[in-house]
């Protein structure tokens, strides 16, 4: 086997491995990071959110009845019934959310404009806290972001949710029945049913769409948004199974008659949205562990900005080394030191050396070998304001060299890097 042949099974066995790798780093980074907890502490928090979250949304859309006619606020509400039965057991819908969604719809009009409701816009972020601190914890970015800049921040970012939310609602839950309208008669049955066996697959594409878009504005250092999208997908392909497993448990538990009493229902949500931020927060931890092994290139602002900081920071750096000076010292005088004695002692200015340097006579201190510079045996140049050794010319060794005119030299401090 020639050594081409070596080369290219060597890659095709690395490529192989790849999947294994980042599956690896991801299960690494979700236990180390106590990913059950974080999925727990979304579920509570989901929990206590939805009430507020459905006072905010419903109460809103309910004003839209004034605008559109009553017929869209009962069509807003069959889609939230019908898509709420296709993902929570029937259990959890006729017990908790619909008779939910019917009082608020019947009643949350006159709560949207009153105290309570800001309570509750507040209460309602909690989940979207949890959301993002959950993400920030991921990609090791957890503490960037002021903590109680984040906390104001994941209001905001509920209400944009929440403004989105009250927009799109009508839009789907209308649009399958106006589309087919906008074609000719003899289209219309085949966009109807067209429409009917999309609906659902463009409602997880929205979906994915929307949870990319959260895991890149989450972060207080983003990521480019098109990274978002495999944790997006391994979220909704998560959530997609354990509802499918969660709805067979529950309907085995019911017939064998072991039963939780009236515990059972608060239960079962309590598991489907605890699945729904384990899915959430392991697509983080998967968009993570992506970054880590295949890391995202930075845009061109962040690669301006990397620059003036390291330059910053290198310089800070060298005048704490140097006592003064900085980078500018460092550029213009010798590299090399004079060795010290072994007992530590060192000359006195004004003082001749005891021996001479590369077997010459300098001690007068005047132009060493005819003018040339000596570069032999290193020595500790003098700083500025220290007496000269000698009366006589000072050495070249110890002449400062001329500023630089290359722009690609460095530039003292004050100057264009500073």
């Amino acid at each position: 086997m020639t050594d081409g042949e070596d080369d290219r099974a060597s890659a095709r066995q690395a490529r192989r491995k790849v999947p294994l790798r980042l599956v690896r780093r991801t299960l690494s980074k979700a236990w180390s990071g106590n990913i059950f907890s974080e999925a727990a502490e979304a579920a509570f928090w989901q929990t206590l959110s939805l009430p507020p979250l459905l006072l905010g949304l419903l109460g809103s859309v309910g004003f839209l009845g004034d605008w559109f006619g009553e017929a869209v606020v009962t069509e807003v509400h069959d889609q939230i019934i019908g898509f709420s039965e296709t993902v929570f057991s029937g259990s959890v819908v006729n017990q908790i959310i619909e008779p939910t969604v019917d009082d608020i719809l019947t009643t949350g009009k006159g709560e949207i404009v009153s105290v309570g409701f800001l309570i509750s816009l507040w209460a309602g972020s909690s989940a979207m806290s949890s959301f993002v601190d959950a993400i920030t914890v991921a990609h090791d970015q957890y503490g960037v972001r002021n903590e109680v800049w984040q906390r104001i921040f994941a209001l905001l970012l509920y209400l944009a949710s929440l403004v989105l939310l009250v927009i799109g609602l009508p839009i789907i839950a209308i649009g399958p029945n106006l589309l087919p309208e906008f074609f000719p008669a003899d289209w219309q049955p085949m966009i109807a049913s067209w429409v009917g066996a999309l609906y659902y697959p463009t409602v997880g594409v929205l979906l994915v769409l929307a949870l990319a878009t959260l895991y890149k504005v989450a972060l207080p250092r983003k990521l480019p948004w098109h990274r978002g999208l495999p944790g997006a997908g391994l979220a909704m392909v998560i959530f997609l199974l354990s509802s499918v497993g969660l709805r067979f448990y529950i309907s085995w538990i019911t017939t064998t008659g072991y039963t939780y009493g009236a515990l059972a229902t608060p239960i079962a949500f309590l598991l489907f949205t605890f699945f729904i931020g384990l899915a959430i927060v392991a697509g983080a931890y998967f968009n993570s562990a992506i970054q880590e092994l295949w890391p995202a290139r930075m845009t061109r602002r962040q690669r301006r900005k990397w620059r003036r900081l390291e330059m910053v920071r290198a310089n800070e750096r060298l005048r704490t080394e140097d006592g003064e000076g900085g980078l500018w010292q460092r550029t213009t005088m010798p590299l090399r030191r004079q060795r010290r004695p072994d007992d530590g002692s060192s000359d006195e200015a004004g003082t001749e050396p005891t021996e001479p340097i590369d077997g010459g006579n300098h001690g007068d201190g005047g132009d060493r070998g005819g003018g040339e510079e000596d570069h032999g045996e290193d020595r500790q140049p003098e700083r500025s304001g220290e007496p000269d050794r000698s009366a006589g010319e000072q050495p070249s060794w110890q002449r400062r060299r001329p500023e630089p005119q290359d722009e690609t030299d460095y530039s003292p401090p004050g100057g264009r890097f500073s």
